[in-house]
């Protein structure tokens, strides 16, 4: 016979599996994860002041202090008293010859805090301090 099939075939039934909508779904999810991967960089909720500089090169695993709007102090994501600070930076770097140290505070953070916890950081050794900031937004030019 031709190229028909019938039901009376000895072949067995004929079972395909449509992928398409796991295609889809897949894809979907894919953007999903793209979208929010960035937003998932910190746990810890600050509100970056805006600047313009020159970003800086990344180090392997940086040093981070993050002081946020009701003055906790996060040091690489673990809180620690403020008046531990200085303690636990020089605990950190016991090991390491690069000492630098990136700053993350809360825009909305006194600027006292902030000077307070850049003096304990620079008096526990650490060679350099960094601010990170958020890039500028962009606003169309008006003429």
């Amino acid at each position: 016979m031709g190229g028909f099939r019938s039901g009376s075939d000895d072949q067995g039934p004929v079972s395909e599996i449509n992928i398409t909508p796991f295609v889809d779904v897949m894809l979907v999810l894919l953007v999903i994860f793209m979208v929010t991967a960035p937003m998932m960089e910190s746990g810890i909720p600050i509100q970056l002041p805006k600047a313009s500089a020159k970003a800086l090169p990344k180090d392997e695993n940086p040093v981070t202090l993050s002081l946020t709007r009701d003055s906790r102090v996060f040091l690489n994501q673990v809180e620690i008293p403020f008046a531990d600070l200085r303690k636990s930076v020089i605990n950190l770097f016991k090991n390491r010859s690069k000492k630098e140290v990136f700053i993350r505070a809360d825009g909305a953070l006194a600027y006292a805090v902030v000077a307070q916890a850049m003096a304990e950081v620079k008096n526990a050794g650490v060679d350099k301090i960094g601010l990170v900031t958020l890039p500028p937004e962009k606003t169309p030019d008006k003429k």
